[in-house]
């Protein structure tokens, strides 16, 4: 039986995060945002009281695209969805599962970001950074690591929220993905819309893609100018000294299916892209969210495509499967709990002879806590590869405080390295260990230095903003 607990205290921080290169993607090019924090204090029934962590960057422009806003507006989107789901998170005073926490809140999340002008992508992102931190200090008061306690369904995750599945169906997977979890996961190198394409610090510079063996390329939305991009990145990966796979992604910037299928057909036909197309796993959410849960792929299902954006619920997957879509994406920052649910789901799919695959993603994940919780969840989903781009826009650890720095690279050795540059990814061969993520709690053995952090901005209204 799960466990249960009941919340004492959330409470929110943030830090700043520079950017050594500025990251374009879709309309937005960020060159600095904050990083939240979590610190989530449980009573675990019978057992006493333990402390949570989780952390994330407030990216601006993915959760909320609308041009009206600007980046500052959608960070304060954020913001707000924090303290909403805070509220609603202590209004539950008994003990319950960890899922069944979640379970509880969601519904009433979204509703209330509804009523204050917030999308339901970033109404999720404050229950999804609870429910990290809760689960870590769960994990810590039962004394058990991220992987046996998920194998032992240690939240508790039920079908209440995906009918199509059963509880069976949900137990059976977390059993079955913590026996086959990855070891290694390899880094999956991505192309901003600014990055250096060709010579030194270009895609085939090892300095820069760390030795990846995967690419995923940002797209534009302009079948043309992305053409002749592609062409250019084709020329370079085609020089590098082993095999490679791709997968491209729009970030929701092409406007309508019609051109979507210009830009397949160029992929298909176009010779010069042939360096691209060979390799091609799948094209990540190139329409827009609204356009994507409405629209079926009609002849263009015959390539894999993938939602990110438009994952914005537990129906979001299987309604995408039905217009078409092969897959979804898993990043912490929408639920871990989706993502897991996501996932059972493929394996009953997969079961009646479907082909459908989730895939591990990352809106910037930074070193420490934000990356080893997410690298851990997509290693329980057992995925090969996964986007990892924190270590190429930010140096390092950042602002982080060295001293703080220096206990995640000591617990974590096989993950963090000080190669005289200060303390950076391990990368081995292209590929993240995660050995050392089976420890005490969500995979961390550190916290952050709370005092080193500042109390989480108040947000203004954006309803009042909009107004």
């Amino acid at each position: 039986m799960s466990p249960r607990l009941k919340l004492r205290d959330i409470a929110f921080f943030e830090r700043p995060v520079q950017f050594a290169r500025p990251f374009r993607f879709g309309a937005i090019t960020i060159n600095a945002t904050p990083q939240l924090f979590v610190r989530a204090e449980i009573e675990v029934e019978g057992r006493g009281t333990a402390v949570g962590a989780s952390a994330e960057l407030l990216v601006p422009k993915w959760f909320d695209k609308r041009p009206e806003l600007s980046p500052a507006q959608t960070v304060d989107g954020l913001r707000r969805s924090l303290e909403i789901a805070r509220g609603l998170y202590l209004a539950q005073t008994g003990f319950q599962t960890a899922f069944g926490l979640h379970a509880a809140c969601i519904g009433d999340q979204v509703a209330a970001c509804a009523k204050e002008n917030i999308p339901p992508l970033a109404a999720a992102y404050g229950p999804a950074e609870i429910d990290k931190a809760v689960l870590d200090a769960l994990l810590r008061g039962v004394a058990t690591n991220f992987f046996d306690g998920m194998a032992g369904n240690a939240a508790g995750i039920d079908a209440r929220l995906s009918p199509d599945l059963s509880d069976g169906d949900i137990t059976r997977f977390l059993v079955l993905a913590n026996q086959h979890r990855s070891e290694r996961v390899a880094i999956r190198h991505t192309v901003g819309l600014d990055d250096k394409i060709e010579g030194d610090g270009g895609v085939a510079d090892p300095r820069e893609n760390f030795g990846a063996r995967y690419f995923k390329l940002k797209l534009g939305g302009d079948p043309e100018a992305d053409t002749a991009r592609l062409v250019q990145i084709g020329g370079q990966l085609a020089t590098l000294p082993y095999g490679y796979s791709v997968t491209l992604d729009g970030n929701e910037q092409y406007g309508d299916l019609s051109a979507l299928e210009v830009l397949v057909d160029r992929l298909e036909r176009d010779s010069a892209l042939r360096p691209i197309t060979g390799r091609l796993q799948y094209i990540e959410q190139p329409l827009p969210r609204d356009i994507t849960q409405r629209t079926p792929l009609g002849a263009l299902r015959r390539r894999d495509f993938i939602i990110d954006e438009a994952d914005d619920s537990y129906d979001a997957w299987p309604t995408a499967y039905k217009l078409g879509y092969s897959g979804v994406s898993s990043k912490s920052c929408k639920g871990l709990y989706k993502s897991i649910v996501n996932a059972a789901r493929m394996i009953a799919r997969d079961m009646d002879g479907a082909e459908c695959f989730v895939t591990g993603e990352d809106l910037t994940c930074q070193p420490g806590l934000a990356l080893q919780q997410d690298l851990a969840l997509g290693a329980l989903l057992c995925l090969d590869h996964a986007e990892r781009n924190g270590h190429h826009y930010v140096d390092g650890f950042g602002e982080t405080p060295a001293s703080e720095a220096r206990a995640f690279a000591v617990a974590h050795s096989d993950i963090y390295a000080d190669a005289g540059q200060g303390i950076r990814l391990n990368i081995h061969n292209g590929d993240l260990l995660t050995g050392s993520l089976n420890t005490l709690g969500f995979a961390t053995a550190v916290h952050p230095d709370w005092s080193a952090l500042r109390p989480l901005e108040q947000p203004g209204s954006l309803q009042e903003q909009l107004a």
